[in-house]
């Protein structure tokens, strides 16, 4: 019981910062909703334990506690390459920045 209040208090506490992060715009809707939703199943899992379980059970796997990790397996691997893809792009930006400051300057000359 009271792991449960303390996770449910990190949860209000993170989604009032997803709120102040969307009204600054910092945040896409699409980010804000899924990230909502995140959090918000985290919640479900622990008050309602027993949602795993029957998920599990729908799913084919054999206990709640497996399709947890395999879905935060998949979830981790997602985020991963959405960063990997993300700082390829800003890498490429850099670059190219960098290479049009060096041209600039070369003409100056």
């Amino acid at each position: 019981m009271f792991l449960q209040i303390i996770i449910t208090l990190f949860v209000v506490i993170i989604l009032f910062k997803l709120f102040k992060q969307k009204q600054n715009n910092k945040i896409s809707l699409g980010g804000f909703i899924v990230w909502c939703l995140l959090w918000l199943a985290i919640l479900v899992v622990f008050w309602q334990p027993e949602t795993t379980s029957y998920l599990a059970n729908l799913l084919g796997v054999g206990r709640g506690a497996d399709l947890i990790v395999y879905i935060s397996i998949v979830v981790i691997f997602y985020i991963l390459f959405k960063v990997s893809v993300r700082l390829n792009k800003i890498d490429a930006e850099i670059t190219k920045l960098v290479r049009e400051d060096a041209i600039k300057h070369v003409e100056k000359r």
